[in-house]
């Protein structure tokens, strides 16, 4: 795996890179500690498998450092991480083309359970189990930025599991399905406009109902709305 990783935070940053080392000793991990860095890195070692962003990090002016990836290197999947962020930045990323959204609150464990997944191919939206809606990361689960010590209440060794909180494994295929359960299509429709047989559309609307807890195909498309997993107007 090659990782590039870029967060001002070096204790995060450190921690981070230790936690996967240990599980990946293979892995080919580039360090940055803001985003002006991030570009001369990427000029000199383009040839990444994942770049993760802090999203707060010196350089990144809000969404444009992210944006500026995806234009240079297109062909890159690139990943946002913040101590602190809300429901909005996680749709405006995942609209903006980011395969995934990491919350600095989650476990080492998780977090490159994460990483594993999306590079996959897969899409990473963390759900509050709670609320049933995006998990925002928060700085010991307060929204003002406070911190004690260290500043960070995520990537404990001790946390082993995510604590209260589940998150949706889409297949880019079940993404598809979705999108069109939420337009109000049929399963013969569906099949129709993916060249699939319906019984392979059967299966693919029990996975989401399943990964999202849901009774049946329009309650399905309802929690897929509410989660910006699909557009409201969809």
């Amino acid at each position: 795996m090659k990782l590039l990783l870029a967060d001002d935070h070096t204790l995060f940053r450190d921690a981070l890179v230790q936690y996967i080392e240990r599980a990946e000793p293979e892995s080919d991990i580039t360090l940055a500690k803001n985003f002006y860095e991030v570009v001369d890195l990427m000029k000199e070692k383009p040839e990444q498998d994942l770049i993760l962003l802090d999203l707060r990090m010196p350089g990144m002016n809000g969404m444009e450092g992210f944006k500026r990836m995806r234009d240079d290197y297109p062909d890159i999947p690139v990943a946002l991480m913040s101590g602190v962020a809300e429901t909005k930045d996680v749709n405006d990323a995942m609209d903006l083309g980011a395969v995934g959204y990491f919350p600095k609150t989650l476990s080492g464990k998780a977090l490159l359970k994460a990483i594993q997944l999306v590079l996959t191919g897969e899409r990473f939206v963390p759900i509050d189990h709670e609320t049933n809606a995006i998990m925002p990361s928060h700085y010991n689960g307060k929204g003002n930025g406070e911190s004690n010590g260290n500043g960070y209440g995520g990537l404990q060794e001790a946390q082993d599991t995510l604590d209260g909180e589940s998150v949706i494994q889409l297949t880019p295929r079940e993404t598809e399905v979705l999108s069109y359960l939420a337009r109000g299509a049929s399963n013969k429709e569906i099949a129709r406009e993916l060249e699939l047989q319906v019984v392979t559309v059967k299966l693919h609307v029990r996975g989401v109902c399943r990964k999202l807890e849901a009774k049946n195909r329009t309650q399905a498309a309802l929690k897929a709305r509410e989660l910006g997993i699909v557009a409201a107007s969809s």
